[in-house]
């Protein structure tokens, strides 16, 4: 049988650390990843077992692919903090790696419990996650939002979900929702992606009908109706972001000092110049 390792990073998450890490103890290695916690998140990880790192955030994807990196086996299982691996889903990767996967990553769909409910409607469902892996011929790639693991071949799906503890309540909601599109719209303003009114327009009431109607979100009534109404909102607060963004004048740069001349335009005999910057 394949050994496995579980991956965590964290940062201050001593709410959710210790019930993650219990959903994994069959695995061979669990290896948290800490960025700084001082809510005793590392003390409770060490004492379920976990091996513990310490590392500055270099952002999503350097932190998840160093944790694969400093784990002891190839196979990897990318887990959050906030999200527990059911036992049906442990004995399906289990017999997974008995039987020898036959594709190098595998997606998960994920389960959300917001509102009093786990969520099957809507956006939030089914959330499928990248997130068993063969390190060898997988990796995490994206950059400030939308991370996920990119594999060389053909991506495998598992059947059992994982669950998502995601939100204390709708105020926690749209923090994140504040913190993310941030980051959202400057992935894309840097992309190149540009934005205009029409966008405001369209697409937050487009987002509403995806999540409403075709994604079934009537189904849950209020909070279906809620949350395809924060969905399109994010939406909206990401384009606006963005159109923000665009009509900012590009910043000058800075003149050179009084009295001083470009070092480099001096001294071409360094073997550097402004291009290679």
């Amino acid at each position: 049988m394949l050994k496995l390792s579980v991956t965590i990073i964290t940062l201050n998450e001593a709410e959710h650390i210790g019930a993650a890490i219990d959903s994994v103890r069959w695995a061979d290695e669990i290896v948290v990843v800490d960025s700084g916690s001082t809510d005793g998140t590392t003390d409770i990880a060490r004492t379920r077992g976990a091996t513990v790192i310490t590392r500055e955030w270099p952002g999503y994807v350097d932190q998840k692919n160093f944790a694969a990196e400093r784990a002891s086996h190839d196979w990897i299982f990318s887990l959050d903090a906030d999200e527990r691996v059911t036992p049906a889903l442990a004995a399906e990767i289990r017999t997974l790696l008995a039987a020898g996967p036959a594709a190098p990553a595998y997606r998960i769909a994920r389960v959300t419990f917001h509102l009093g409910r786990w969520l099957r409607t809507t956006d939030f469902y089914p959330d499928s996650q990248t997130r068993l892996y063969d390190r060898r011929a997988a990796r995490w790639r994206g950059k400030y939002v939308h991370e996920s693991v990119s594999a060389d071949g053909p991506v495998g799906r598992l059947n059992e979900e994982i669950q998502h503890y995601s939100y204390r309540d709708l105020h926690d909601h749209m923090d994140r929702i504040n913190h993310y599109t941030s980051l959202a719209a400057r992935q894309m303003h840097e992309a190149g992606r540009r934005t205009s009114p029409l966008d405001l327009l369209v697409h937050p009431p487009a987002t509403f009908l995806r999540n409403f109607v075709l994604r079934r979100g009537f189904l849950d009534g209020g909070v279906g109706l809620t949350l395809s109404l924060v969905n399109a909102y994010a939406v909206f607060v990401k384009f606006a972001k963005l159109w923000e963004l665009q009509r900012r004048p590009a910043p000058r740069a800075p003149a050179p000092p009084t009295g001083h001349r470009d070092t480099e335009a001096q001294n071409p005999s360094n073997g550097t110049s402004s291009e290679s910057l």
